[in-house]
């Protein structure tokens, strides 16, 4: 039998050495946890030393680690940094009608002009229109003209909160927030679990709660309120009688959602425990609250013959959202017209803008990236196969390896930007795509999630991949490998620093 613990407070040990679960339940996740151990130690020790011995020739003093999965993370990077300098702006045009109520009335408010089929050959391939004449004449054709509502549209709608944590989504919301890295997340976490016991098992990959934990909220709000001086204020938007989709016994798995557990403490954390850990509690607090509800309103109009549309989100109940960071609104809201009303276009305005360049990565990005793989799988029929949730490692070692990268010198940070080194561009363009794309790598991930939910087999994953691993090998053995700029890239020491210290510290260079 299996004791699966995520909480470390003694009542719920003892709840848990009650709950007792047979291991062959696990023999999936012990057979798919020993296919990733084989594959990336087979993988990782052969390309990379194959890779670095191809390095050596070439001029670089450094060892060139290839991993299975740090090698395509190290490639989105790369590809992301080459797009943006090789990125050029171009101006772009968008035409703002000024609609009033009325010609003697001042204007209500704009509507974006929607360019036609016959626009198509001045637009890109997002739509956008690069030709300024074809704006300009838009510009005169409205001023100062009738204009007919064609539509109105006015829908509520509702929104429920997002589910609680798992270590990749707390990540990204503490990198978004803090700009804390997902390695420092991950040891602020392992803190909170470990040495205050105040949050249950950090290293989960499950969003879900077991539904005889809904039970325990008043519990685990009087915890919160003793470590948050302003939880009260948060507490009176919840109902503990209310049970969001989180809680779902089919959908957890061997650990459930991180969340706080019913442990009061009334010491001090320290400013990054204390800010992960009201990331946690909110996200918890949030499945107790009601939806956000709002209503959306959609104005179409027509004007000189041209299709201009307004829309806007008006809040009718907060919810979940009054305990999110409030964001002001600035524009007045939309009025309430009918089809067929008669209204004026007054002045309008053109806006030139310009198209940006991609962003550079960032921790929430790139490990948004790694948890959603597919978006970045060039082939077309792989990407169907792949869900949106297949992702590059797991919970446990995104972290870990986004900072192995920075320990080989093929990443370094720029503030809160992350960018791939020279060492690190170097690596990726005279590697095999098919090692730092992450087709190939997402796809073994899918495989080694369908052997964890006992839908494949071990020796289905290894002997592909094997056979795979042969060629690759074989590849590296015939590249052309260009000179490489060598030095301290990969986190090597250099040699004469090396022997300045021997010396210094009254070492031989022989190194007795």
């Amino acid at each position: 039998q299996r004791l699966l613990v995520s909480d470390l407070n003694p009542s719920a040990i003892k709840r848990a050495l009650g709950e007792l679960r047979s291991n062959s339940e696990f023999i999936p996740l012990s057979v798919s946890a020993l296919a990733r151990s084989r594959a990336d130690w087979l993988y990782g020790i052969n390309l990379t030393r194959a890779w670095t011995i191809k390095g050596q020739q070439a001029g670089n003093r450094g060892v060139l680690s290839v991993g299975r999965v740090q090698t395509p993370v190290l490639g989105l990077v790369v590809r992301r940094d080459k797009e943006i300098r090789d990125f050029v702006s171009k101006p772009f045009y968008e035409v703002q009608a000024a609609i009033h109520l009325s010609a003697e009335q001042p204007p209500s408010f704009f509507a974006k002009w929607q360019p036609s089929e016959a626009c198509r050959p001045h637009q890109d391939d997002e739509g956008r229109v690069l030709n300024p004449n074809l704006a300009k004449n838009v510009i005169d054709r409205i001023r100062q003209q009738p204009a007919q509502v064609k539509a109105f549209d006015k829908k509520p709608g509702k929104q429920n909160a997002s589910l609680p944590y798992n270590l990749s989504s707390l990540q990204i919301d503490a990198a978004k927030a803090f700009g804390m890295a997902a390695k420092t997340v991950l040891d602020v976490c392992q803190s909170l679990y470990e040495k205050y016991q105040l949050i249950t098992y950090p290293r989960s990959d499950c969003r879900y709660i077991p539904v005889a934990h809904h039970s325990e909220m008043p519990q685990v709000s009087a915890a919160i309120q003793t470590v948050i001086a302003d939880a009260g204020d948060m507490l009176k938007h919840t109902d503990e009688s209310r049970k969001s989709a989180a809680f779902n016994d089919k959908k957890v798995g061997a650990h459930h959602a991180i969340i706080p557990t019913s442990k009061k403490y009334s010491g001090n954390l320290n400013d990054a425990e204390k800010k992960i850990y009201r990331l946690i509690a909110r996200q918890y607090l949030l499945q107790f609250c009601g939806a956000f509800q709002y209503s959306d309103t959609l104005i179409e109009l027509e004007i000189a013959g041209g299709r201009f549309i307004a829309r806007e989100r008006i809040t009718l109940a907060a919810g979940w959202k009054a305990l999110m960071p409030a964001r002001e609104k600035t524009s007045p809201p939309l009025p309430d017209l009918v089809a067929g009303q008669a209204l004026w276009s007054g002045e309008p305005k053109l806006e030139e803008k310009h198209t940006e360049p991609p962003k550079h990565y960032t921790d929430a990005t790139l490990l948004a990236a790694m948890t959603g793989i597919a978006r970045y799988v060039e082939d077309p029929e792989l990407r169907k196969v792949l869900k949106d949730t297949d992702g590059l490692g797991t919970e446990a070692t995104r972290a870990s390896i986004i900072e192995l990268l920075f320990k080989r010198k093929f990443l370094q940070r720029q503030g809160k930007q992350i960018q791939a080194t020279e060492t690190g561009r170097q690596l990726i363009s005279v590697l095999p795509d098919a090692c730092s794309q992450p087709d190939m790598t997402a796809y073994w991930e899918r495989q080694l999630n369908d052997i964890c939910e006992g839908e494949g087999s071990y020796q289905g994953f290894m002997q592909p991949l094997s056979d795979r691993l042969i060629e690759l090998v074989e590849a590296a053995r015939s590249a052309t490998m260009p000179v490489m700029r060598s030095g301290t890239q990969t986190g090597q020491k250099s040699p004469r620093k090396a022997t300045y210290r021997r010396r210094k510290k009254g070492v031989a260079k022989s190194g007795r």
